[in-house]
């Protein structure tokens, strides 16, 4: 028995010298941060904007060290409103997470979905991003002035694709486009698919004769030349890409996207708490602001009833922007 005490005490002291280390480095357990089992939800196809965004957080998280064998997983269909629909089916699952952004908000709009962004928990906004109209490599307009005289003489002819629903942002700006230009939007052909990962195969196949998409989906081929750029959508030029402004090209369109995180609705205000601090410390994270750079994002971090109510004025200006052009 005497021969326990000594070992027990050498055991007890190994523990403490070993256990700060393993805590404190690269953990996550000193901020909260580890969610076992956590998953993130991509309301769209692989290659998308949402797909983009979650796998590049759980990468950087993963390599921060604020959680582990985090799992991504797609269910595409409607815009992002069937993965929405499982979602909120999800109440009380504080281990799930969706990637989503304005085109779901869309999406729920014209769609007439029975369940919306209001049905869920608002946990982060994360990134802004200017859109991108971009051809095939081998199209014959040039310039963006070029692509539009050419839309101008025969709007139907022209179809363009987006990788969101009616309402959601690949179909707002050409729409806005179209006004600023002189078309009438409702003469607009306008081909959704479910992401740009698919809009990107019709884009080089000419099955449209343009695409537009965020510049963070379509970066590497724009530099690998199989996409042209012909206009980014914001109010600067995009760093390290050759290509005006629609405003610097005389069409008067301002327009930006952004993605955030929702979870479950139903779950506990620790819970919340737990992926808000979570977000907060990946936001905190070289890897995460490298990732913004290497991917033209713009830092847009926002989180909980200030997320929440920054989504309740999305939808009104979805509604807004819908009915001033008549669609």
């Amino acid at each position: 028995m005497r021969l326990r005490t000594p070992l027990a005490l050498l055991g007890a002291a190994i523990l403490l010298l070993l256990g700060p280390p393993l805590l404190a480095t690269g953990s996550g357990a000193e901020t909260g941060t580890q969610i076992p089992g956590l998953r993130f939800m991509v309301p769209n196809s692989p290659g998308g904007g949402y797909d983009i965004t979650a796998r590049t957080a759980a990468r950087n998280a993963e390599d921060a060290g604020l959680t582990h064998n985090i799992e991504v997983f797609n269910l595409p269909g409607a815009g992002g409103t069937v993965g929405l629909a499982r979602l909120v089916s999800e109440h009380g699952n504080g281990r799930l997470a969706m990637s989503m952004g304005l085109g779901v908000v869309g999406a729920a709009r014209s769609n007439d979905a029975p369940k919306t962004l209001a049905d869920t928990t608002p946990i982060a906004r994360l990134t802004e991003e200017q859109d991108v109209v971009v051809v095939a490599a081998d199209s014959p307009y040039r310039t963006i002035r070029e692509l539009i005289d050419a839309w101008r003489k025969d709007p139907g002819k022209l179809p363009v694709g987006g990788g969101s629903s009616p309402g959601g942002p690949d179909h707002l700006a050409p729409m806005l486009m179209a006004r600023a230009a002189g078309i009438t939007p409702k003469d607009v052909n306008y081909i959704p698919f479910d992401g740009g990962g698919e809009l990107l195969a019709s884009i080089l196949g000419s099955k449209v004769a343009f695409g537009v998409s965020g510049v963070g989906e379509y970066l590497d081929q724009i530099k690998s030349g199989e996409l042209r750029l012909l206009a980014v959508t914001g109010t600067e030029r995009v760093a390290g890409l050759d290509a005006p402004t629609l405003q610097e090209a005389g069409y008067d369109v301002e327009f930006t996207n952004w993605r955030g995180v929702v979870a479950p609705p139903g779950i506990s205000d620790a819970q919340r708490g737990k992926l808000v601090a979570f977000f907060e410390e990946l936001h905190a994270s070289k890897e995460w602001q490298e990732s913004l750079e290497r991917n033209g994002w713009d830092d847009a971090f926002l989180t909980g009833d200030a997320f929440g109510t920054f989504l309740d004025e999305q939808d009104a200006r979805v509604v807004s922007v819908l009915k001033e052009l008549g669609l």
